[in-house]
């Protein structure tokens, strides 16, 4: 053993950084191993790279997710929804405030209606 590492009380190791990969070089390897017709050669290609098929694989799902076209209507973002919601609100709201409006001018009408027979007349009083 050396003195370096009599002197260490711990190991302490070095972890690697995951590795990024771009676009362009996705698209690039996606293109070689399908050019690959021999046998062996994609693996070949593969171990030089330090890739595993698994890797290549979901690169693929991406690559046709990121192209296919969206089926449906787009997705609306959250201002829209709470926009959407309030004015969901602000109808109910306004239907209801028509609504109370009707029943305060029924009720004035019927209050018009009932004053004379609440107040005594004069034939009434008289008697």
């Amino acid at each position: 053993m050396s003195a370096d590492h009599e002197n260490s009380p711990t190991e302490v190791r070095i972890s690697r950084k995951r590795r990024v990969f771009s676009e362009r070089y996705k698209a690039r390897i996606i293109e070689q191993l399908d050019a690959c017709s021999d046998y062996g050669e994609k693996g070949k290609l593969l171990r030089q790279e330090g890739l595993y098929s698994s890797t290549v694989s979901r690169w693929r799902q991406q690559l046709a997710k990121k192209n296919k076209p969206t089926l449906g209507r787009p997705k609306k973002s959250s201002v829209q929804v709470e926009n959407e919601e309030l004015k969901r609100r602000l109808e109910a709201l306004q239907s209801r405030l028509v609504r109370a409006e009707t029943i305060i001018e029924v009720q004035k009408k019927l209050s018009m209606l009932l004053e004379p027979l609440s107040t005594p007349s004069d034939s009434e009083s008289s008697k």
